[in-house]
């Protein structure tokens, strides 16, 4: 059997394995082991299991991943989160649809401390969504805005997506977390439009919430300095080149500790609670690179990625054409794979594309980030929208697809504005002092 063969047989099976429900790790290594083994014997193939790991545990560059992650769970457990929608929510929480935007502005707040989508949805969920139940927010808004506000969280540095495709493809974790900056806050903003407009269009949608004096205004804004110190010295220590992004994660996972401990609001339970969570989220990583350690090179022994990649590049079609039917796959998976899956599978075929077309990686891996978080809202996977379903058990799955509707197109729309002006990814990046 040729290994082209071997190549489709497998990507069919894990598919299937996919379909199934297998865990995505489990399944890609199971076909990446199985692949190398029937094309170059069991001997190479537990050569491979036995080396990769270890060469992928050595690097330094990943313990950006526990740090960062710690840093959000730390901030989590402690209530610290809570004061970014506090501030948010008092400036503009009297306006219609305030409270929706400001768990829009927590979303992204959140964002800048754990990387996580999942996280930002769940947490500014259970602290959001019973205020807007409470002031008569109709529930497609209250349910959207969070399900699609916890999306930046793999957008707004430090991102977990940005990590993983920086190892996939050799790139600067700086710059990609650099890239993330604008970019995110170009969707936040977005999304607060988008609010404007529905709330706008139809009133009753998102009534406005309580008015709030200014010595609450600025105590809640007083609340939430402490935090966005943090944001701000480990974003702008890599961007200014004080920090590299492994010391900048040590650095704000350090100081969020110390906030805590001053605060007294980090207890040994609560900290115990939140490395324990940061461990699994770590392990569940590594696992998911460990696999993918194991399936690219059985990729690449079928040719799969470049027999694709050579159908890609010589389509006598400009390479934006190109760059958009990428995309355009990227949101087609993005419906039935979740994220770091479709890294995974997909940059071994599209990364080389990208490169003999000449377009920017960096500029690239902001898009393909940006079209994952299409895919965390988009039917009928959709992580955010489940985890925001078992926050509301009485909210139907058709009423919250239905309120994200208008945040994916806001996404769209960001997206067409990221490929007509490269330069609001790449400004940072390339202005950023090594």
């Amino acid at each position: 059997m040729s290994e082209l063969a071997i190549g489709i047989i497998g990507m069919a099976s894990l598919f299937v394995l996919l379909g199934f429900r297998i865990p995505v790790a489990f399944s890609m290594f199971v076909v990446g082991f199985l692949g190398i083994a029937a094309m170059r014997g069991f001997n190479v193939a537990v050569n491979y299991l036995a080396s990769e790991p270890f060469t992928l545990g050595a690097s330094a560059e990943l313990v950006v991943v526990p740090l960062f992650i710690l840093m959000g769970n730390v901030a989590t457990e402690t209530g610290m989160s809570r004061r970014l929608y506090d501030a948010a929510y008092a400036i503009i929480g009297s306006v219609r649809g305030g409270l929706a935007s400001a768990t829009i502005i927590g979303c992204g707040g959140f964002a800048a401390l754990s990387g996580s989508s999942v996280a930002s949805a769940l947490t500014m969920g259970r602290v959001s969504l019973g205020e807007m139940e409470r002031f008569g927010y109709d529930n497609r808004l209250s349910t959207g805005s969070v399900a699609a506000g916890g999306t930046l969280g793999i957008l707004i540095p430090p991102s977990t997506g940005f990590v993983i495709y920086a190892i996939l493809t050799q790139e600067s974790i700086g710059r990609l977390f650099l890239a993330g900056v604008l970019p995110g806050l170009l969707l936040l903003a977005m999304f607060v439009l988008t609010i404007i407009l529905m709330c706008w269009i139809w009133p009753e949608m998102g009534p406005a919430g309580p008015r709030t004096t200014l010595t609450e205004k600025m105590r809640a804004m007083v609340g939430a300095v402490p935090i966005l110190s943090v944001i701000v010295i480990t974003i702008g220590g890599i961007y200014t080149g004080i920090f590299s992004p492994t010391e900048a994660s040590a650095v704000g996972a350090g100081l969020i500790i110390a906030i805590g401990l001053i605060s007294r609001t980090l207890t040994l339970r609560v900290f115990w609670n939140a490395a324990k969570s940061s461990v699994t989220t770590t392990a569940t990583v590594m696992l998911i690179l460990i696999a993918a350690h194991m399936i690219i090179p059985f990729l690449a022994l079928t040719h799969i990625p470049q027999q694709l990649g050579g159908f890609l590049s010589g389509l006598d079609v400009p390479p934006l054409v190109v760059l958009g039917l990428i995309l355009f796959c990227y949101l087609i998976l993005g419906c039935f794979l979740e994220g770091f899956a479709m890294l995974v599978l997909t940059m071994p075929i599209f990364f080389p594309v990208i490169q003999q077309l000449g377009l920017d990686p960096i500029w690239f891996g902001v898009l393909v980030v940006l079209t994952l978080e299409m895919g965390l809202i988009s039917p009928p996977v959709g992580v955010n929208v489940f985890i925001v379903k078992s926050l509301v058990p009485h909210v139907t799955l058709g009423t919250i697809f239905r309120g994200v509707v208008p945040f994916w197109i806001a996404m769209m729309v960001t997206l067409g504005l990221l490929v007509a002006f490269p330069q609001i990814a790449l400004y940072l990046p390339n202005t950023m002092i090594n």
